[in-house]
């Protein structure tokens, strides 16, 4: 087992965990820039080079307050119910999946390991992202939504919620998770944590946290969690 997971995993490996945008659908970029379009138009220059560094991982409960304070005015109560449609309505025009997601998901299928996606995007986000890129049959009904619980990461509760919907305990989870705010939450709700990174982009050093650079290496982790027992 790899060693940094080994600090939290206690198996044997009940259920896989994934986030939505940057590790199975490549939508995060969409959405981010569409927060930095939102910033400008508050006043707060947010070039769209800086809109993934910026706004990646955050839930827009957090966005709004953030993009408040630096642009130095209040957005509304309606701001977050705009900004979701907003993403809704693009990703109706397209959105693509991550490179390889299809095959590493029938790997896992096939070690016959169960799976849920928890994730700060809504479930009416998600339904669109998955339709649109073919995943619906893969998480049908096993879909957790941090924003509809009202309890966005880096809370772990949406993580917390997918163990317990499946009947299992948490550190016989693990999460694929793309950001940092989603890394936290999975190692706030006591889970294993991979990491997808592009290499040279460091993880934060944190206990039961691994990284990965492509989605095909993923399988091989969790083939070696399959064996071990408690």
């Amino acid at each position: 087992m790899p060693s940094a997971l080994s600090q939290v995993f206690r198996g044997p490996l009940k259920l896989v965990i994934f986030d939505c945008d940057g590790v199975l659908v490549d939508s995060e970029e969409a959405c981010c820039r569409l927060c930095a379009q939102a910033a400008r138009d508050a006043g707060w220059d947010v070039p769209d080079n800086l809109a993934v560094q910026t706004f990646s991982g955050m839930s827009l409960a957090t966005i709004q307050p953030m993009i408040e304070q630096h642009a130095g005015k209040k957005l509304g109560p309606q701001w977050e119910p705009t900004m979701q449609q907003r993403f809704v309505a693009a990703m109706k025009e397209g959105v693509e999946p991550i490179s390889g997601v299809h095959a590493m998901l029938d790997a896992v299928k096939e070690l016959g390991i169960p799976v849920r996606v928890a994730s700060n995007s809504s479930c009416e986000e998600m339904d669109v992202k998955f339709a649109v890129t073919e995943l619906t049959p893969y998480f049908d009904g096993r879909i957790h939504s941090a924003r509809d619980m009202g309890t966005p990461k880096p809370r772990p509760d949406v993580y917390l919620k997918a163990a317990e919907a499946e009947g299992v305990q948490p550190y016989e989870c693990v999460v694929l998770e793309d950001s940092d705010p989603g890394a936290r939450a999975a190692v706030n709700a006591g889970m294993a944590c991979v990491m997808l990174r592009e290499p040279g982009k460091a993880i934060p050093d944190w206990k039961g946290v691994e990284r990965i650079d492509k989605l095909s290496d993923f399988p091989e982790i969790l083939s070696r969690l399959v064996k071990v027992v408690s």
